[in-house]
């Protein structure tokens, strides 16, 4: 009689605990499928946000050395493992953000004298002439950026 008891009492231990492991799993689930939709919609934002900067660089409304800078950052920040290789893919812009990343902005820039700052836009000016012409061709790929 004891051992059928314990047998049972057993049995009911065992049916709780697979009841909350089961529990946990669908928890589990649950926070999965919202981690994924928080990375597809921050991925459809960046793509949203590349595809406008490119539209403005396109249409001149935007330097290119500050389009440049602000896509290559978000190309960066595209939550993709493992990360494309963006470099190889639109090779003028990272190269015009590689040369222009160096200068100083906002307050720092503001704290140079104007000589100094004329010398910069100049050197900026000289480095996007360089590469304009490439720079607008992949800015026109960049229109209708979409992640893999």
């Amino acid at each position: 009689m004891t051992f059928w008891v314990l047998i049972s009492i057993a049995a009911l231990i065992i049916i709780g605990l697979g009841i909350y492991a089961g529990r946990l799993l669908f928890l589990l689930q649950a926070q999965n499928d919202r981690q994924t939709a928080v990375r597809n919609k921050r991925i459809q934002n960046i793509s949203e946000s590349i595809q406008t900067i490119a539209f403005a660089m396109e249409q001149q409304q935007c330097d290119p050395s500050e389009g440049a800078i602000r896509i290559c950052n978000l190309l960066l920040a595209i939550p993709i493992v493992p990360q494309p290789d963006y470099k190889l893919d639109y090779p003028a812009i990272f190269e015009l953000y590689d040369r222009i990343k160096h200068f100083p902005t906002l307050e720092a820039r503001n704290s140079l004298s104007k000589k100094e700052r004329r010398k910069q836009d100049r050197e900026r000016e000289q480095i996007e002439s360089e590469l304009s012409s490439d720079v607008q061709k992949e800015v026109s790929r960049l229109r209708t950026f979409k992640t893999a």
